[in-house]
């Protein structure tokens, strides 16, 4: 074996943000288009929450 160095891994943080912002926005307009406004609304807040929480909580 040769004593080559390994390189760093790929950072896909950015992609992958990305990519969740495309899936988030498409399930959102499929709620919207199904269910209504307000479901995607209550979606939207339910989510917000969830996040909120997550954050409080201690490391």
């Amino acid at each position: 074996m040769r004593g080559d160095n390994i390189g760093r891994a790929p950072d896909y943080t950015v992609p992958a943000l990305t990519m969740l912002g495309v899936n988030l926005m498409w399930i959102f307009v499929m709620i919207w288009a199904i269910w209504g406004f307000l479901a995607a609304l209550a979606l939207a807040l339910a989510l917000n929450h969830g996040i909120t929480l997550l954050s409080r909580r201690p490391r």
